[in-house]
This record gives C-alpha cells, sequence and structure tokens, in this order.
C-alpha cells in the first residue's frame, strides 16, 4: 500500500510541475509581448478615410488647393492635386495600410478628437519608440511602407503635440533621412512646420488619452 501512495503522489508532483511550467512559460510570454508592445500607433490610410466619411472632414491641403510633394531628400516640389487621396498629386494610395500622408496639425488634432486619441509629445515619441525593433525605412532605400511592417522611426516624419506656439515639431524622419543627410531618425535633429503644412512623407501618430 505504501508504494502505491508513493506512485500516486509522485504522479501527482508531476501533473503539479507540468502545470507551474505551462504557467511560468505563458507568464514569460505575456509579461513579454506587453514589455514589447507599442503605445504609439501610426495612423493609416484606411483609417483616416474612415474619419472623413464619418466626419465630412476637408483637411487643409484640401481647403488650400495644393501642398508639398517631396520628391527625395534635397528636392520637393508643390502640386495642386495632392491631398491625402493623392499624396503625390498623380497617383492615388496603393494599400490602405499605408500611413496618411499630405495631413497637417489641425487635420491629426481633429482626428485625435474623433478616434479619442491624443498627438504624443515630442519626448514621448521618443521615449516610445525605443521599445520598438523593426525595421527603421529610411537612406531612400525602400518606398513609403505599410505601418504594421516597419519602425515608426523612418518611413514618414510624425506629427507631435504642440507646446503652445506656432510652430510644430517634427519626430522620427522619414524614407528620405539618413545619419548623412537630415538626421531625422535621431531625437537631437530639429524640424518644425506650421499649423497648415502637409507633405508626401509627413503622418502622425496617436496614443490613449
Amino acid at each position: 500500500m505504501k508504494t502505491n501512495l508513493n506512485i500516486y503522489n509522485l504522479s501527482s508532483i508531476t501533473i503539479n510541475l507540468n502545470s507551474w511550467t505551462y504557467f511560468f512559460l505563458f507568464f514569460i510570454f505575456f509579461t513579454s509581448c506587453n514589455k514589447n508592445k507599442i503605445a504609439l500607433q501610426a495612423v493609416s490610410y484606411t483609417q483616416f478615410e474612415l474619419f472623413v466619411n464619418e466626419t465630412g472632414y476637408i483637411t487643409d491641403a484640401e481647403k488650400y488647393g495644393w501642398s508639398i510633394v517631396q520628391l527625395d531628400v534635397y528636392n520637393y516640389t508643390t502640386s495642386e492635386n495632392a491631398t491625402w487621396k493623392i499624396p503625390d498629386g498623380i497617383n492615388k494610395v496603393s494599400s490602405g495600410a499605408l500611413p496618411v500622408t499630405q495631413v497637417s496639425y489641425n487635420d491629426a488634432l481633429a482626428y485625435c478628437e474623433w478616434a479619442k486619441k491624443r498627438l504624443p509629445t515630442y519626448d514621448e515619441y521618443w521615449d516610445i519608440v525605443k521599445n520598438d525593433k523593426r525595421i527603421i525605412i529610411s537612406n531612400n532605400k525602400f518606398p513609403i511602407s505599410e505601418i504594421d511592417t516597419v519602425n515608426i522611426v523612418g518611413n514618414v516624419w510624425d506629427i507631435t503635440k504642440n507646446k503652445n506656439n506656432e510652430r510644430i515639431r517634427l519626430a522620427g524622419g522619414s524614407l528620405f533621412c539618413s545619419e548623412k543627410t537630415c538626421h531625422g531618425t535621431i531625437k537631437e535633429r530639429e524640424l518644425f512646420v506650421d499649423k497648415e503644412t502637409g507633405n508626401i512623407n509627413i503622418g502622425f501618430s496617436i496614443m490613449d488619452l
């Protein structure tokens, strides 16, 4: 009888150990996912389209009838047709998962009010993106990429929260930036625009209130 009891007890211990092993592995996976979760999310073309469809909002570029179109690191032009729907003034957006561009600070604030989100401050932006380990799109090597596949840094400039003045600081650089040119992918870079400026390489990311 004692032998049988020992076998049952050992089986019980084995079951308990296995249960704790599964729990431990789940805990590690869960905490790891939370640790790597980015609290800042780039706004896509599809998300901005939903906002416009529901509100009838008209962007600054649409009101003015033109916007800036960056061609490469050093060169740009203006286009009367450039809007969030046709960022380069010629071609429609090829994928709804691309970041919305040709949007201004005013446009970003309107979207945030509708979505019940907010823009990050410049310092918040750089603190959050430290956890983003995805590839940085810069150096003119890749076109603008879908937001879920690349780092928030690079790809397109991000509009950040204004600090009670007329100048809006952009963060994170774009596909045209590199350490040898505009240095946009490092925090120390200073680039400001006004509240109505849009460009083919300017978008925005949002966070919870």
